[in-house]
Parts: C-alpha cells; structure tokens; sequence
C-alpha cells in the first residue's frame, strides 16, 4: 500500500511517500512508543545521563512553587520572625495560617513535599540511568555523576528533614511497581542523608568544568552541616576546619568573604569566592524558571519605572527583626534583648498609616540593616530612596519595610533581569545555599561546643570584621553614610564563657543570614524556638502596632517545630504506612 502525504512548510512543499508491507499475523506493529518518548538506550548515553543530573540539580528552586525552594523564605524565614507575609490579608492567604502557626496538612505543605520528592524521583531516575550507562560513559564520569546526583539527593532529603521530620526513604533501588507505596516514615533519614552527602564528599573532584556543580569542598561543608544538625560537634569542627584551610569554589577560588556585604546580593557578582553552593539562574533564556523565581512576588509594590518589580509587597520585614540590627555605644549588639523596649526600638515607620507621620532614626545600627531590610528615606540599592508607604501595599497589614536582599538593581535591568513575563520579578541573581560566612559561622558554633572560645571568638569577628568596612556602607550621593553605623568585633569578654560566647553566635547568625531561610530551623535545632517565637509573636502582635496580622498567634512546643505530613500522601498510602506528626 502507498501512502501519499504532502508537507508544507516555510512557504515550500515536500512530497513524501511511505510503503506500508504487510507481513503474516504479528501484531507488534502495534506496540508503538508514544510520541516524544526516549527510549532508554539513549537515555543511558552520556548526553542523557547528564541532561537527567541537570534535571536533579533544576529542582533546587522549586520550578514553579516559591515555598518549596531551597531559598526556604516562608517555612525558614517568615516562620522564625524574619518577616511576615506582607502585602494584602487575602492575597496568597495560604501563608496566613502559617506564620501563625494554625498550618493545615494541605496545600502549601502538600505542594513543598511533591517538589522535593521530585528532586528526589530525579536523583533516583539519574542513578538508575547509570546502573545501564553505555560505553561512552567512562568509570571516572560514572563516578562524578553518581556523587553528584547523591549529593542532590541528600540534599532534597535535608530539607525533608528539617521540614517535616521523618518521610520514607526512597532511593533508586525503589519504584513504581516495586513497593514504593509501602514505605513508612518510621524510620529515620539521618543516617541516609549522611550517607549520600558523604559519598559525594569522598569522590567529588575539587574544580568542576560548570561552576555551579557541586565539587568536594561544598560537599564538605554540607556534610558538616548535617553533623552539626545532629549535635555532631566533633566530627562537623574536623571537616569545618579542611573547608577553612583549602575549600575553593567549583571554578578553583579560595573560599573567602567578600570584601563588601551588599556585593554578595549582586547578580552581576554570583559565583563569588564566598560562593559555596548556590542555586544558579539565568534570565532572558525564554523561560523564568531558569531565572530566580522565588522571589518574583516579593519586591516593592507599585513602584513604576523608578523602583523594581511592581509586585507584590510580601515577606516584608518585622519590626523585631528590624530592631534586632541596634547598637550600643560601643557598636556591639544589644544582646540582652533590650532592643525590642523603651528608647532601643527603631522609630523608623514604627506603626505609621500616612506619609507625613514619620520620625527618622537616629539610633546607632550594625550597617547590614541597609542592605538587608528597605527603610524609608534611605537608598534602596541604586534606585532611589524608599519612599515608604508609596512602595507599601498595605502597611496596616504587613508593616514599613520591604525585603532587599535578592532585589535586583536598576543597572541589572534588561540583561540580569527578565522582561518576558508578567513581573520584571525574575532575575539572574543565584540564591546562597552556603556560603563562606554560613560556615565560619558554623565552624564557631563548633568551637564553642568542644571549649575553645577564643577561636570561635575569631571565625565569628572575621564575619564582624567584613560588615565593619566602611566601603561596603549604604551611603548617599554625597559619599555620607546613610544612617549612623557604629559595628565592632567582639571582646574577649564576651566569649569569656560558653553561655555568652553561645548569645553572641546566635545572634550573630540571624544578623549575617537574615532572610536567606536559615532562622526557623536554627531555632529549632538549639531547642529554644518556643521560647524565642512566643516573645516575638507577642511583641509583633501586640495591639498597640501595625501590623497586627499575628496577634493572638503562639508557638507550640513539640508540634510546631515539623510540618504536617501532607494528608493527601496519608490518604493514598493509608495510616498503617504514614503515621502524621505529633499534634496534627
């Protein structure tokens, strides 16, 4: 039988003919692999393998889904006090209930788990792959690629972790058909994450041909973190101490801080030598996902052409958390909390519903208050001066300040920042996993647990140090600096004892990494966020100040520390194989 068929395309015309032959009462011909279908003999190619990791690694900023980013701005942010939702009470209304602690076992907590789960179901898919890689792969990229995807892997199951405590285990000797739907969540995940980001340490080469692969030292760094989670100190200080002496970035940098704080924020300056491990993006590539889409609601609101974004006004910061950034004369932290009472508290916006009631504050401020929170009358990166409630969606609900941290910059306009869509919200600006701070930070916690204070004194007074540069100061056109900073490094007195030399790290955790999702689980992991949470639901919900979206809201111990499991996933496996966490 012939078949003509007739092609037009581009203005030309193509005749094809194709010859159907009958052949004796098989039916195979039948058996034909739907269209777009790869077969897996080319997905075990190199070129397949590798498009399968990139795949795993694309699932690091959620594809889609703000809260189930690694960027962690709502379950990290918002729920340990660095910010709440912001904007209108009904718009996104699902992270109401949320940073108040009323969370529901459906949506967003449904929508968080499938994300990682699908970071997770590629890891497993890429490790599969493998299994059958054909001869084009050789054992030293098998390798490599296997410590990459495990590395992924772990870290999808990290974030598992801290959210929602123990899920099931899947990993790539598990699939449909094979059992998948009979995991329990009973056991737990410590030892399985350790065992993947370990893997990736021991065979991770130091430099990587892309610089946004993870290599050894970020490897390295993750791995004692996941030892710190589980109160490791020993173990966590033995690996902090290789990263400090001969981590370097994936393109060969030595891991350093960055001699400017508000250089770390800059699109134009990812993959920096504080860069540990980072999610990258890309703007301008026809689609926003490849950009940093997590953020693309949390800009100023209603700014026009002379501020950023437009939309829409969420995660602004909190009044506690902006209260936080005080000094004392000495330009040393007002650890005793007395920041939050009396004279201490940022006048600036402080409950103001009108543009003309307005007292500036002229209070002594650690500088990375001016690139971390966007104030009123005060340079919002290179754009202007924030005007206030004019860049305020509704300042009854969400309070004075807009977020700055992952804003991008008038100059990023066009090339670092994408146009295509229906925010100017999506950038190239790489979101910080780790960095080098993170880790000093995290070496002097270490310090701390095994007795040696003066060292941690010193990893803690190097992150002190760089925020004390003038030259990385907001200042006005003038090259005055734009508020009064007075910062210091830490005398040896206060790291004269464990229980204050324990103060000071912590706090100087939420000054240095504010925003960036870490507070929540922080909080969570030193045993105080009861305690922590409750005095600052109280003092941002109190009454007398705007906004007053939390009052009433409090924090129970020995629930709210993990999320629901998802009801949906109880409901498809059934309670014999998912137990829900306590309290839900």
């Amino acid at each position: 039988m012939n078949i003509t068929i007739r092609k037009v395309a581009a203005g030309t015309a193509a005749t094809l003919t194709l010859m159907i032959v009958g052949v004796a009462c098989q039916d195979k011909f039948l058996e034909v692999p739907p269209t777009g279908q790869l077969s897996n003999a080319q997905l075990a190619s190199k070129a397949g393998i590798e498009g399968s990791l990139i795949a795993t690694y694309s699932m690091l900023n959620g594809r889609g889904d703000r809260l189930a980013s690694v960027a962690n701005w709502v379950w990290g942010g918002i729920r340990g006090g660095d910010a709440n939702k912001g904007t209108d009470p009904g718009d996104f209304s699902s992270i109401n209930p949320i940073q108040r602690f009323e969370t529901i076992s459906t949506g967003d907590v449904a929508g968080t788990w499938q994300r990682k789960y699908e970071g997770i179901s590629r890891a497993n898919a890429t490790l599969r792959l493998l299994a059958s890689a054909g001869s084009d792969v050789s054992a030293a990229e098998k390798t490599r690629i296997t410590a990459e995807t495990r590395f992924l892997r772990g870290l999808y199951y990290f974030d598992l972790k801290r959210l929602y405590n123990n899920t099931p285990y899947i990993d790539e000797t598990v699939d449909y058909g094979t059992g998948i739907e009979k995991v329990n969540n009973s056991a737990d995940l410590w030892p399985k994450i350790e065992a993947d980001v370990k893997f990736a340490y021991d065979n991770l080469p130091e430099t990587m041909n892309a610089v946004g692969r993870v290599n050894k030292w970020a490897a390295a760094s993750m791995l004692g973190k996941v030892y710190l989670y589980q109160k490791k100190y020993a173990e966590a200080k033995a690996l902090f101490d290789l990263v400090i002496a001969n981590g370097k970035t994936s393109n060969g940098k030595k891991y350093g801080l960055v001699p400017r704080y508000a250089d770390l924020f800059k699109a134009s300056n990812d993959n920096n030598e504080e860069s540990i491990f980072a999610s990258q993006a890309a703007a301008n590539t026809g689609n926003v996902n490849n950009a940093n889409p997590e953020f693309d609601l949390n800009f100023p609101y209603n700014t026009g052409p002379n501020g950023p974004g437009n939309c829409c006004g969420f995660n602004q910061p909190s009044f506690e958390y902006a209260n936080s950034f005080r000094t004392d004369a000495t330009g040393l932290p007002l650890l005793d909390g007395s920041y939050n009472t009396g004279a201490n508290q940022l006048k600036t916006d402080m409950g103001v519903t009108s543009k003309t009631d307005f007292t500036p504050d002229a209070g002594n401020l650690d500088p990375r208050i001016d690139h971390t929170i966007g104030r009123r009358g005060i340079p919002y990166l290179d754009w202007m001066d924030h005007p206030g409630q004019d860049w305020i969606r509704n300042q009854p609900n969400g309070g004075p300040y807009s977020p700055k941290k992952f804003t991008y910059y008038k100059s990023d306009r066009g090339s670092l920042q994408d146009n295509s869509s229906w925010t100017p919200g999506y950038t190239a600006l790489n979101f910080p996993i780790i960095r080098y701070a993170d880790v000093l930070l995290m070496a002097a916690e270490c310090e701390i647990e095994v007795g040696s204070l003066v060292k941690a004194r010193e990893y803690v007074n190097l992150v002190r140090a760089r925020a004390a540069n003038p030259a990385g100061f907001v200042t006005r056109a003038n090259g005055a600096p734009a508020a009064k900073y007075v910062i210091a490094e830490y005398p040896a007195s206060v790291f004269a004892s464990k229980a204050s030399a324990t103060t000071a790290l912590r706090f100087e955790r939420r000054l240095e990494l504010g925003d960036e999702g870490h507070r929540f689980f922080d909080l969570v992991r030193w045993g105080v966020a009861a305690q922590v949470l409750n005095a600052y639901l109280a003092y941002e919900g109190a009454s007398s100040r705007l906004p007053t979206t939390l009052g009433g809201s409090t924090f129970t111990a020995g629930q709210d520390e993990y999320l629901p499991i998802p009801q949906a996933q109880i409901d498809l496996q059934g309670k014999e194989v998912l137990k829900q966490n306590p309290g839900y």
